[in-house]
């Protein structure tokens, strides 16, 4: 395990994260919980869907282990480039004709007028993914070599883009603010392309796709396309899982209070923050290093950087979750409570907040197993695995959301992962995760989780009194 490669895409993210939150503390200032807000989250929502489960996710988890497994890995690139950015400009094109009948499927619950006039701000956000397709088919092929940090470190080109455009548009109506942050996604997904065509050909990968362009038709990839296509569609569904529970939620909240959808953006938010540091990092980072090992049959080596990895992540997501829950107002104080954001909102938020981090752990070792079963060609498995996650959050959203609004939503996306985490660790192996628990780390684990808690209730308690005096 490379714990430099983790390290610095662990900062890149940190990076990402807190220019992001910096981002959402202006957003929450200048429009608060309001209807203004819901319409932006909604109009973002779809182009982050679709990012996460075609670019991010699925194309990622289908694209490595094939390209490592390549005979003519520059053919296969270009060729199985030119047709998913055919696929997503189409698609880009389709949502511009029809904005309000892709809105309305987002906020089912709104009236025709809300959904009227957040269609624009649809159309507008929807270019980003053809942007960020372009950067993750990159970001590929750099993780390949295993660099991390250009990709890590442009995320947060998008949140500088919407800061800048927060900064000038601050003091201008609600409506004007919206645009100038639908305008600005689409900037920032410009400006991440162009980072890293300067990183490509700082690697050279560059000459990899001319040749692949340059020899398209003189190798023979169909059977290595047949295997990717095999490899992604579970991928597409596995990756959307998660991704239709995100949808779920702003579906269910469109029905609740106003500012629902908005308790659940910023909540998420900082859940966001240590999933994506600690475990979306050692995943990313471990990800090809695990294809490699896989590929040339060394299963030991495999093993032995889950392992490493595995109590890495125990550590850092047991701080993160402790602190998460007993210091859940204070956070929220500190980030979201000032303008048009009140404290009846940061108490709304601070409960949707805990329920969400009692998923984290579970959602953190998934990402890192799911890794596993992706790199050896597992992703049926995994898809499997992502469905019945998938029901089982479904039907608990249903149950919950009536007795417990918002709060419910997020509850239910905590049952979901850790239904999750389990079936994942029963196809990576009960046998396998029992060896690399039997340590002494464990008992470690419990002190340590104790000793914080007690350090964070105290600490609490002292901010409150300063928050409130």
């Amino acid at each position: 395990m490379k714990l430099k490669s983790i390290f610095t895409n662990s900062f890149g993210i940190l990076f990402s994260r807190i220019t992001g939150l910096t981002r959402d503390v202006l957003m929450a200032s200048a429009l608060g919980a309001s209807i203004y807000t819901d319409m932006f989250f909604i109009a973002f929502k779809l182009p982050n869907l679709f990012r996460r489960i075609f670019a991010e996710g699925a194309f990622t988890q289908a694209f490595m282990p094939s390209f490592v497994a390549s005979k003519h890995k520059g053919v296969f690139a270009t060729a199985i480039f030119l047709r998913f950015m055919l696929f997503i400009f189409l698609i880009s094109l389709t949502i511009t004709l029809f904005p309000e009948i892709v809105t309305k499927l987002l906020a089912w619950g709104w009236s025709s007028d809300k959904i009227e006039a957040t269609a624009p701000f649809t159309a507008i956000n929807f270019w980003y993914l053809d942007f960020i397709f372009i950067v993750t088919f990159m970001a590929t092929l750099l993780q390949y070599k295993e660099h991390f940090a250009t990709t890590a470190l442009s995320t947060a080109l998008l949140n500088l883009s919407m800061i800048t455009a927060m900064l000038i548009f601050m003091h201008h109506e609600p409506k004007t603010i919206v645009y100038a942050l639908s305008f600005s996604v689409v900037i920032g997904g410009f400006l991440q392309v162009i980072t890293h065509l300067i990183a490509l050909k700082h690697f050279k990968l560059h000459k990899l796709l001319i040749g692949g362009w340059k020899y398209r038709d003189k190798k023979d990839i169909k059977e290595e396309e047949k295997k990717f296509i095999k490899l992604f569609i579970p991928s597409v569904w596995g990756n959307s899982a998660p991704q239709i529970s995100s949808f779920l939620d702003t579906f269910l909240a469109s029905f609740l209070i106003t500012g629902s959808v908005s308790y659940l953006f910023y909540a998420n938010r900082v859940f966001q923050l240590p999933l994506g540091i600690i475990a979306i990092a050692t995943a990313t980072a471990l990800f090809p290093s695990i294809s490699k090992a896989l590929n040339r049959g060394d299963e030991k080596e495999a093993y032995s950087n889950l392992s490493r990895a595995f109590w890495l992540l125990a550590f850092l997501l047991g701080i993160s979750v402790v602190g998460g829950v007993v210091l859940a107002e204070p956070i929220v104080w500190l980030l979201f409570e000032r303008g048009a954001f009140t404290q009846q909102e940061t108490l709304q938020t601070v409960n949707v907040l805990t329920m969400y981090m009692i998923g984290l752990m579970p959602y953190g070792f998934a990402k890192l197993f799911s890794m596993f079963l992706y790199a050896s060609h597992r992703h049926s498995k995994a898809a499997k695995i992502a469905t019945i996650a998938l029901v089982v959050n479904i039907i608990t959203s249903l149950i919950l959301i009536k007795p417990m609004g918002a709060m419910g939503l997020a509850l239910a996306g905590s049952i979901g992962g850790w239904t999750l985490f389990i079936l994942t660790i029963k196809e990576v192996g009960f046998d396998r995760f029992l060896k690399i628990i039997k340590s002494k780390k464990s008992i470690y684990f419990i002190v340590a989780m104790g000793v914080l808690s007690i350090i964070f209730i105290y600490l609490n308690g002292f901010i409150l009194t300063l928050i409130r005096s």
